[in-house]
């Protein structure tokens, strides 16, 4: 199935400052993740017939509502989720998908496979042996994953899933194609239970707030994301008490 990538400029806080929209088939195409407006959109929505998210974020969602009611094309979301889309797209969904479901694109479907974790709703789209997966993983630097919405317990299950299905290349929302997914999703794996050793070890040395965890666990400047990554330390505290690691709060860790 033919795959069409078009980067987006849109304010996100994603290194790139675009988020990837798909055309996926050529006639009677499906439309993922429009993250706003944008001419070369424009001149294909003659032939979108549907429009699908892999999650609900504004960077993916900010052109939903223009390009379907432009297509007429029918807008899909995840099964359950139907408020929240509506909440963040301007529009109710049509239809719904679960996991296994399919979604019609040129002459064949996409299939949808859950990969929560960096948002509760996430999916990926396997279109023949190739994989789109949204947030869930980039080429170079890492994805936020965030408590209270995000769930590191999840991401890094939806990280193994996707390794396991070996696609042959993954197209993520944000930076390149990655041709190498497996590599891909073993270093995000890495990175992430180092990040996690660095957590625990912070804790275990005496550190009980999340701004002291981030000042021992993070070696590099966090101007203007300091934030996201103190969400992110608040997701691994997470599943670091889910696991009887540590004593966690909200506010305070202490060691288990």
């Amino acid at each position: 199935m033919r795959i069409e990538r078009i980067p987006i400029e849109v304010s996100t806080r994603a290194p790139t400052g675009r988020t990837a929209a798909y055309l996926l088939g050529g006639e009677d195409a499906l439309l993922v993740d429009p993250a706003a407006p944008d001419g070369r959109l424009e001149a294909a929505l003659d032939r979108v017939d549907d429009v699908a998210v892999t999650h609900h974020h504004a960077d993916h969602v900010g052109g939903v509502r223009a390009c379907a009611e432009a297509a007429d094309a029918t807008v899909w979301c995840r099964y359950g989720r139907e408020a929240a889309f509506a909440d963040a797209a301007g529009v109710d969904p049509d239809r719904t998908f679960r996991e296994g479901g399919r979604i019609p694109a040129g002459d064949g479907a996409v299939t949808v496979h859950e990969t929560p974790g960096h948002a509760p709703e996430h999916v990926a789209f396997a279109v023949d042996g190739d994989l789109l997966v949204g947030d869930l993983a980039v080429t170079e630097g890492s994805v936020v994953v965030g408590a209270p919405e995000g769930d590191m317990r999840s991401y890094l299950s939806s990280l193994r899933r996707v390794r396991a299905m070996a696609p042959e290349r993954l197209y993520p929302g944000h930076g390149p194609v990655a041709e190498a997914p497996r590599s891909v999703c073993e270093r995000l794996l890495r990175r992430r239970l180092d990040r996690e050793a660095r957590v625990l070890a912070a804790v275990e040395a005496g550190d009980r707030a999340v701004a002291d965890i981030l000042d021992s666990t993070y070696d590099r400047d966090l101007a203007g994301v300091r934030d996201l990554a103190g969400m992110t330390v608040r997701a691994h505290l997470d599943k670091l008490h889910h696991e009887g690691r540590v004593e966690w709060d909200g506010s305070r860790a202490d060691p288990a």
